[in-house]
């Protein structure tokens, strides 16, 4: 209980010096933007890369996948069911990314524990 209160002390000192919760807010944003996280499927048969604010770089498929691709429609559907398994890794692994460079971030300003946090930096 006494923790909590500590940390609603600190955010209410916070919201007081709203250019340090921007700055917080502008660092986190940086580092997301800057972030790449990789997600696999079928052994690699599948690859994507996002970035930390969940934006999707590329997406590479193994020369395997793409010469059965052209073979008929159960290799397409593969390939298919492969490339969202794909990116939905590497959404996955970014938002661990963000939630942790969150944490950080409250961390450093005295604000771990805060529920919501994630709203008011981001």
């Amino acid at each position: 209980m006494f923790d909590n209160l500590k940390s609603l002390g600190a955010l209410a000192g916070l919201m007081k010096n709203k250019d340090k919760l921007r700055e917080a807010g502008d660092r986190v944003r940086a580092k997301m933007e800057a972030t790449r996280v990789i997600g696999e499927a079928g052994s690699g048969a599948a690859r994507a890369v996002a970035t930390g604010t969940m934006r999707i770089l590329e997406v590479e498929l193994a020369p395997g996948l793409v010469m059965g691709m052209a073979a008929d429609e159960q290799t397409r559907a593969l390939a298919g069911g492969l490339i969202a398994e794909a990116v939905n890794e590497a959404l996955r692994r970014a938002q661990v990314v963000m939630r942790e460079a969150m944490e950080e971030e409250a961390r450093a300003l005295g604000l771990d524990g805060v529920p919501g946090m994630e709203h008011l930096l981001g």
